[in-house]
């Protein structure tokens, strides 16, 4: 398991230019170790910008960025470790399958660690067994699979290394619903498996309520909210008038507690309202 925490942290776009864009505005969090916590917000908050600098693809111009405590930045030397122990899943990563098989592109990060071959096909095998894809697969090449299965396979890649941090940006942009159940389904059971702390970034907050334990909510490059995912929720007016919606079961929840029925606060799972409206009934 691993902690994340960001201190104090800013980033901004094109310094010194008439187009300098502030993408972080002093943000300080932090990430419980073994958790899934998911990091929300609209186009522009901020959020892809903080998952980049996680694994120093992108370098804080103020503030640090500590894993287990220590800065990532501490000895720029050591960065190749710390992108082997916080993996990163950028949006759309099966665009970035390159090698002849499947198998291949999945060994791809264990062989750069210098891992043995059989240490390696191990690793393959528990990868593709997350995120549900067919063993039948692996030696096809990328481009004879569909839309899904590629991305299974990329997002695979990353897993295979076993990161202690595993961090997808948009994970299921794109899918259709069931694609995107099996695809969050494989990451939470990564996360609890290997007890890897996993940071999922989404437009979703139907995603958020149904797979995250924390949720973190940007806004204007700034953290808005963060708490457990119940306390997040319980602050459905306060995401609405920022401009960020909430699962629809709430939004059904909140137009029940306007006229009057003494529904709970908090409620964004449909488990949840079937049980408060049974208990309303008798």
């Amino acid at each position: 398991m691993a902690t994340v925490t960001l201190e104090h942290v800013s980033y901004t776009y094109g310094v010194g230019t008439p187009f300098g864009i502030r993408a972080l505005d002093d943000v300080s969090l932090t990430v419980r170790s073994g958790s899934i916590t998911g990091i929300i917000g609209h186009t522009g908050s901020g959020k892809s910008t903080m998952v980049q600098l996680l694994n120093g693809l992108e370098k804080p111009a103020e503030g640090r960025v500590l894993l287990d405590g220590k800065d990532i930045w501490e000895d720029p030397k050591r960065m190749r470790e710390i992108r082997f122990r916080v993996g990163l899943v950028m949006q759309y990563p099966e665009y970035q399958l390159f090698e002849e098989t499947i198998r291949a592109d999945i060994a791809f990060g264990p062989r750069n660690m210098g891992l043995g071959e059989e240490e390696i096909a191990q690793r393959v095998r528990d990868a593709i067994k997350f995120v549900g894809l067919d063993p039948a697969l692996l030696d096809k090449s990328p481009f004879d699979l569909s839309g899904g299965q590629k991305r299974r396979a990329a997002i695979a890649g990353v897993m295979a290394m076993r990161p202690e941090v595993l961090v997808l940006d948009e994970p299921a942009a794109g899918l259709d619903p069931r694609g995107r159940d099996a695809i969050l389904e494989g990451v939470c059971a990564y996360g609890k498996e290997t007890g890897a702390t996993v940071i999922i970034v989404s437009h979703s907050m139907e995603d958020m309520a149904a797979y995250c334990d924390d949720v973190i909510v940007m806004a204007n490059a700034r953290v808005f909210l963060e708490g457990t995912r119940d306390e997040v929720f319980s602050h459905a007016d306060e995401l609405l008038s920022v401009g960020l919606d909430v699962p629809q079961i709430t939004h059904l929840m909140l137009m029940l507690k306007q006229r009057g029925f003494p529904v709970p606060d908090g409620v964004y799972t449909v488990e949840t309202a079937a049980s408060a409206l049974r208990g309303l009934l008798q």
